[in-house]
């Protein structure tokens, strides 16, 4: 385990009382670990292979419109729309970004699951990980392959890119909030427009345009714990204005804004990396 516990001294203790209260959203460019109110969503849909893990009991998933699914633990493959009702208060969501990983490398769950999967090892590892953070004092990994260590057994393979490409993504991971567009990314690799789209598609698995709505929408969970004005983070966020941030972000969360800031009263954000706003984090 490579989290820094700094001392704490808590790998082996028992969880506190509140230890089912505790909220909290570990974040960097590459990953997102979120443990709090799943709320009411309806459709969602992420950009990023979505993992779900309750925490002792079960919860129901429908991908694509498939049938309903009762599970412990349960993936969605990148841009694939999805339900979700969980049977605990709680629940815990990994995110692992669709770009930063060889995909036919992935443990087998991960590569090849669509929905409830059976994975009883990976289910023990990501609960036992999930508690170890949970109680530790310091919940901070040193980096993405830390945290894959911690929930996967091993840091995931990284796909291996198109220089050219991986530079628009680290451009627009860096500032996920601005308006970079086609035709700059297109000049910057000294291709046309097309090329430079049908290129971005093929190596990253995403068009161009899901890959930066993706992103912006995503940064959204950097400002959750603010107390700002919605209007305020929606332009900061790099939306228009509040009308076209709210159907933005409940096409992707199947929430509202209101209900996501409302949900996340409670939770304890920690941030690394690029793209993190100058905000006060802990």
């Amino acid at each position: 385990m490579q989290i820094d516990f700094q001392g704490s001294g808590l790998q082996g203790a028992r969880p506190p009382p509140d230890a089912d209260r505790q909220r909290m959203m570990w974040i960097n460019a590459d990953r997102v670990l979120y443990l709090g109110l799943l709320g009411e969503p309806t459709v969602r849909c992420f950009g990023g292979f979505s993992v779900y893990l309750s925490l002792r009991g079960t919860h129901r998933i429908c991908v694509d419109g498939g049938d309903w699914q009762d599970c412990a633990v349960s993936v969605v493959p990148p841009y694939v729309r999805h339900r979700i009702v969980s049977g605990e208060r709680m629940i815990c969501n990994l995110l692992v970004e669709a770009e930063t990983v060889d995909v036919a490398a992935l443990p087998a769950h991960l590569r090849a699951g669509r929905g409830a999967v059976d994975a009883p090892a990976a289910l023990q590892r990501m609960r036992e990980a999930l508690d170890i953070l949970r109680r530790a004092d310091n919940r901070r990994y040193a980096s993405t392959a830390a945290f894959d260590e911690a929930f996967f057994g091993a840091p995931l393979r990284t796909r291996a890119l198109d220089a050219r490409v991986q530079a628009v993504l680290d451009r627009i991971k860096s500032d996920p909030n601005g308006h970079v567009s086609a035709q700059e990314c297109a000049v910057a690799a000294h291709l046309s427009v097309s090329r430079f789209l049908h290129l971005f598609k093929a190596e990253t698995g995403s068009p161009f345009r899901s890959f930066r709505t993706w992103q912006r929408a995503r940064s959204l969970l950097y400002y959750v714990t603010q107390s700002s004005n919605l209007t305020d983070i929606a332009l900061d966020a790099g939306y228009p204005d509040s009308t076209h941030f709210s159907h933005s972000i409940r096409q992707v969360y199947g929430l509202t804004p209101k209900s996501i800031f409302a949900g996340s009263r409670k939770l304890a954000l920690y941030a690394s990396g690029a793209g993190v706003p100058r905000l006060g984090y802990h």
